[in-house]
């Protein structure tokens, strides 16, 4: 099948070079010409694993191109994907501009009939106004259909997030561009996996309440980690107990300092919105984003019961990224604690395998920041270690090393990464979430 995805941020690359995978002719559009020409040697904008070499297998064979030309895009495809950014607005408000230009762009061009496919995360209504747009700017009246098809990629697991799913969602109203998502998807639907057929409201609400409900559990469990530590109880035995309540389960249950990320924190406010807009409050979610801003400053408190004055004092912070295996920094906690840090006064020497690039940029105006070439570098002379993300790397590292390299053997485990009692019977003055 000939598919266009225009959008080649982390949701259109991925669907895109996966779509190709799958045996499809895609094309991959976006206005970012500098983007577009890298893309088309080879040079991918994001770190996701396995991304780079599907790419160029599919680049090889002649299934995957890359073009600033929507109206080659629109015109030569049948179904085409709509995955350009929906970043939060002023208001909180999922800013949909991109949406509609694209929209825009394919009623112009569109030469015969379509599918369009919502893949960005947009709030409920928004395939209504795509219809009202492509319809205003057709130059004849040419049928087309408008699909929902929401993503559920995981930053650093989305190859197999998208080749594996728990399921795909699609909202559509009619049975042809149902039986069109149906021939997309029946590479992967053949092994079992679920196809859900809604109607486009529903799985437009699908992605954002799935994210609600993930966001929710993390800030429940880290209040529940918070009276762990006054009670003197362990939250990663309370989180065990608990996830095996088959009710419940075990994912998500990790406590930590604050979840972030491009979805979590940026869906939850558009559906807060949309339930302002539609007189539906979420006096729940309001807490779990409450929860989660104060969470990203409760590491502060834990560095200053080991280090009273930070003033001059050097700080080790291993991990920049919001989670491992990606160097997404948006809305990281990590920002928060390196901001405060530097307002304390104190020098900061930080290490992530593959987000320093991005926070050179983030962090340009902090200059008693230095990266490290390796965790034990960030270690020399610090006067406590504060992990912020939970790389693989971090946990099997030479503890004695750690302790020599330290000028005080004091850490901040923000993830919870080592065991309490292993680390304080090693000499370490130790210090989890929950613990």
């Amino acid at each position: 099948m000939k598919i266009t995805v225009v959008g080649t941020g982390y949701v259109g690359l991925v669907a895109g070079t996966c779509l190709a995978d799958l045996g499809n002719e895609v094309i991959c559009v976006d206005v970012d010409k500098d983007k577009i020409s890298k893309l088309n040697k080879g040079i991918i904008p994001i770190f996701e694993p396995g991304l780079k070499d599907l790419l160029d297998r599919n680049v090889r064979e002649k299934r995957l191109f890359f073009t600033t030309d929507i109206k080659k895009g629109v015109q030569e495809s049948l179904v085409i994907f709509i995955a350009v950014g929906t970043p939060e607005g002023k208001d909180n408000k999922a800013d949909l501009k991109y949406v509609w230009q694209v929209a825009a762009d394919i009623g112009k061009y569109m030469n015969e009939y379509k599918v369009i496919v919502d893949k960005s995360t947009v709030p409920v209504g928004t395939a209504d106004k795509v219809k009202k747009l492509i319809r205003e700017n057709q130059k004849k009246a040419i049928d087309f259909d408008i699909v929902s098809n929401p993503e559920f990629l995981r930053e650093g697991e989305a190859i197999g997030d998208f080749t594996f799913p728990d399921r795909i969602v699609i909202g559509v109203e009619s049975k042809r561009a149902e039986e069109v998502m149906t021939q997309i998807y029946k590479g992967i639907t053949r092994s079992g996996k679920p196809l859900i057929v809604t109607d486009i409201k529903s799985s437009e609400l699908i992605k954002y309440a799935s994210n609600a409900m993930l966001a929710t559990r993390i800030s429940f469990m880290n209040e529940i980690a918070n009276l762990c530590e006054k009670v003197g109880a362990d939250v990663k035995k309370v989180a065990y107990g608990i996830g095996l309540d088959s009710r419940i389960g075990p994912r998500f249950l990790q406590a930590g300092i604050g979840y972030g990320g491009s979805c979590f924190p940026k869906d939850v406010q558009a559906l807060i919105k949309t339930g302002e807009e539609n007189n539906s409050g979420f006096k729940i979610l309001d807490a779990v984003e409450e929860v989660n801003e104060q969470q990203k400053l409760s590491i502060i408190p834990k560095i200053k019961k080991l280090l009273p004055e930070l003033k001059n004092k050097t700080i080790a912070v291993w991990g920049l990224a919001f989670k491992p295996k990606t160097d997404d920094m948006r809305e990281a906690p990590s920002i928060i604690l390196i901001n405060e840090l530097n307002k304390a006064g104190a020098k900061i020497q930080a290490f992530d395998p593959e987000a320093e690039n991005t926070a050179k940029k983030i962090f340009s105006h902090v200059k008693n920041l230095s990266y490290a070439n390796t965790p034990y570098d960030a270690l020399k002379n610090a006067d406590v270690l504060v992990i912020a993300t939970e790389w693989n790397v971090f946990r099997d590292l030479d503890k004695e090393k750690m302790k020599n390299l330290l000028k005080h053997p004091n850490i901040i485990d923000g993830r919870n990464v080592y065991e309490p009692e292993e680390m304080r019977k090693l000499g370490f003055n130790y210090i989890g979430v929950g613990r």
